[in-house]
C-alpha cells in the first residue's frame, strides 16, 4: 500500500538564541581570583 504525502520544513519566525555568557564569566573570575591571590602573595609590602 503506498501512502501519499508531503512533509513541510519551516523556519522559525523567531532566532534561536543560546546564552554561553554564564560559563565563559565564571571561568574568568575564577582566573582573576587566582591572578589576584598570586599577585598579593608576590608583593605582601604593598598590601
Amino acid at each position: 500500500m503506498l501512502l501519499g504525502g508531503c512533509i513541510t520544513v519551516k523556519a522559525p519566525d523567531k532566532p534561536i538564541v543560546i546564552e554561553l555568557n554564564i560559563n565563559i564569566k565564571q571561568e574568568v573570575v575564577y582566573r582573576l581570583a587566582g591572578d589576584a591571590s598570586q599577585t598579593i602573595d608576590n608583593n605582601k609590602d604593598i598590601f
